[in-house]
């Protein structure tokens, strides 16, 4: 089916459109959506745990920016949310800070010389950086493989040899240094005390704790940390104490990266790996670095849209898919009708193939990036849709690529006063890494070595099946879905920042939260509240959350499509700019009972 036909197409299976009601006083003063975002008269802070979130926010009231409150998040949720908080694991951030213009919290760092890496957006600059985690010298692609050839999956998730070289420290350490306004161990400092005082434990959190239990009582120094004398969890309420955190974090305050990589950190886990069979030795910790990086970047709707660049295999998939769908009246198909799910799932699809065929680290392995968001692609893309039926996975995968002559992560977002944005996601890869602390620095370890492809081909945790061009080899960074994302508005006055955990259903959730706010025209909350669907063309399904009609499912069905209903996907917590310097929105995701917005001031 040509385009043409299929934007002629796709409205006629939309449902119809409710009735407008007739105007009339409004005389109870209802508001016209069901959410309303948190808003502040400065800058906000959301993220997935509320003390987390209060940290930044505290930091930003400090005369702190954006990147100071960030990182005194991300190092406070290592303590208040350590199923994906961490020390020990790696992530990715997409930052904006003015350099020109009336700047409030630090005019020093403006005048600071900026990485070859960054860009110019209106009157400031934006850059990535890549803290992901690197596979150890000794590593080899039969890392994980069974004599017979299969993929033992307990060593790929559950032992020692499933930690990658972590790159939190470095790049939380690093982004500070260089755009920050704070002194790295005032920015540290409320971590510190959490750790050492301790905090009552939530609801969510003492749950997480119960669920592995499994897991984590199989390490002597998990147990200690996670459970009380007698191996019970902590219940709701309850003051959780990381001594050896603290121990840990006041050595990173006073003497920055270098504790970990090269001092009294790396010493420990250097010797828990020799212990117990791992392969990190000290030599790759000493060569870790966190490279700065240009962001993505694409037009939609007007508006410029920049992401993180490989080994995110996230953000270039977003903007595939943002290309694809710009043309196509979603709108008027309708939020979440039948028309317009199918059309994202099949787009969703395609994109996926190509992210398994052809993405991996830039660093060891060749990419048709600039092909793969090209116009020329897209109209290509858009025209394998198909508005009358589903394409089969084993449709799609039997297709060459037709070329031009990678759950538990957290994200959070932060704008301070000046318009500055920072969207970090980071990760431990599932919940609690590998579920080993290690002795004497209170810190978890990540199993990111199962975000390699084990085997071509084979799923990974999160069912995602990955291709060769991410093979597990020494010092390559795996494949990744993190996707924090920044979002400028048609005069490149920065706007929102946006992203989320939740494994390879991290980039369609970003997509549905810019789809819901810049075509369906969702208010902020209710863009991120809205029910969400998945599709990563294996496994063959559409996984939706609770909230689609049944008359919705049903006629996905009669068009061919496997519907599965799913837990409730990801924590997309994200901020946005009012205009005319009016301050700030935050929205939390509703679907992690612990997760806030706090403002700097209300």
């Amino acid at each position: 089916m040509t385009p043409a036909l299929l934007l002629a197409a796709l409205p006629l299976l939309a449902a119809p459109s409710a009735i407008p009601a007739a105007p009339a006083a409004n005389l109870l003063q209802e508001q016209a959506q069901r959410a309303q975002p948190l808003e502040s008269s400065g800058g906000m802070v959301a993220a997935q745990e509320a003390r987390g979130a209060a940290v930044g926010a505290a930091i930003l009231r400090r005369g702190g920016n954006a990147v100071d409150a960030a990182v005194a998040t991300s190092f406070a949720l290592a303590v208040t949310l350590p199923q994906a908080g961490n020390l020990g694991g790696g992530g990715f951030l997409v930052l904006w800070l003015p350099r020109t213009g009336a700047i409030r919290t630090c005019p020093a760092v403006a005048r600071a010389v900026s990485p070859p890496q960054a860009i110019a957006v209106g009157r400031g600059e934006a850059v990535a950086l890549n803290f992901r985690e690197t596979a150890p010298a000794r590593a080899r692609a039969d890392l994980f493989l069974n004599s017979d050839g299969s993929v033992n999956r307990d060593l790929a998730l559950r032992s020692l040899r499933s930690t990658a070289v972590p790159g939190s420290v470095a790049g939380l350490t690093q982004v500070q240094a260089r755009y920050g306004c704070l002194p790295l161990a005032a920015v540290l400092a409320p971590a510190i005390a959490l750790a050492e005082r301790g905090f009552p434990v939530g609801a969510e959190l003492s749950r997480s704790l119960r669920a592995a239990g499994p897991l984590l009582r199989t390490d002597p120094a998990s147990a200690r940390q996670f459970f009380k004398a007698g191996g019970e969890p902590y219940g709701p309420g309850e003051i959780l104490r990381q001594p050896q955190l603290a121990s840990s974090l006041r050595c990173i305050a006073a003497e920055g990266a270098a504790c970990f990589y090269r001092g009294r950190l790396s010493r420990v886990l250097v010797a828990l790996m020799a212990r117990g069979g791992g392969l990190i030795s000290a030599a790759d910790l000493a060569a870790y670095r966190a490279p700065w990086a240009t962001p993505l970047q694409a037009r939609f709707r007007g508006h410029r849209v920049l992401t993180m660049p490989p080994p995110s295999g996230g953000g270039a998939t977003l903007l595939q898919l943002l290309k694809v769908l710009e043309p196509l009246d979603l709108a008027a198909m309708g939020l979440n009708s039948a028309a317009t799910v199918h059309t994202m799932v099949e787009a969703m699809n395609l994109a996926y193939r190509d992210r398994i065929r052809l993405l991996g680290d830039p660093a060891q392995v060749a990419m048709p990036l600039d092909w793969l968001l090209s116009d020329r692609h897209a109209a290509q893309q858009r025209q394998r849709l198909r508005a009358d039926r589903h394409r089969p996975a084993a449709e799609l995968e039997a297709e060459p690529t037709p070329l031009a002559e990678g759950t538990n992560t957290t994200h959070l977002s932060v704008v301070d006063r000046d318009g500055g944005l920072v969207a970090l996601t980071t990760t431990l890869n599932t919940a609690y890494g590998n579920g080993i602390t290690v002795p004497g620095a209170g810190y978890l370890l990540n199993n990111e070595m199962d975000d390699f492809t084990a085997k071509p081909g084979a799923p990974n945790a999160y069912g995602l099946r990955q291709g060769a061009q991410n093979a597990i080899a020494p010092g390559r960074r795996p494949l990744s879905s993190m996707t924090p994302t920044l979002v400028f508005g048609p005069d490149d006055r920065p706007w929102l920042a946006t992203g989320s955990p939740g494994g390879s259903r991290i980039i369609t959730t970003v997509l549905q939260v810019l789809l819901n706010r810049l075509v369906h025209g969702l208010n902020l909350a209710s863009a991120v509240a809205a029910p969400r669907i998945h599709s990563q063309l294996w496994p063959d399904q559409i996984s939706t959350e609770e909230g689609l009609s049944p008359d919705t499912l049903r006629l996905l069905q009669q068009r061919g499509h496997r519907v599965v209903l799913t837990p409730a996907m990801g924590s997309a917590n994200s901020v946005e700019l009012l205009p005319n310097g009016r301050g700030s929105l935050g929205v939390a995701d509703p679907r992690r009972l612990d997760a806030a917005a706090v403002p700097e001031r209300p």
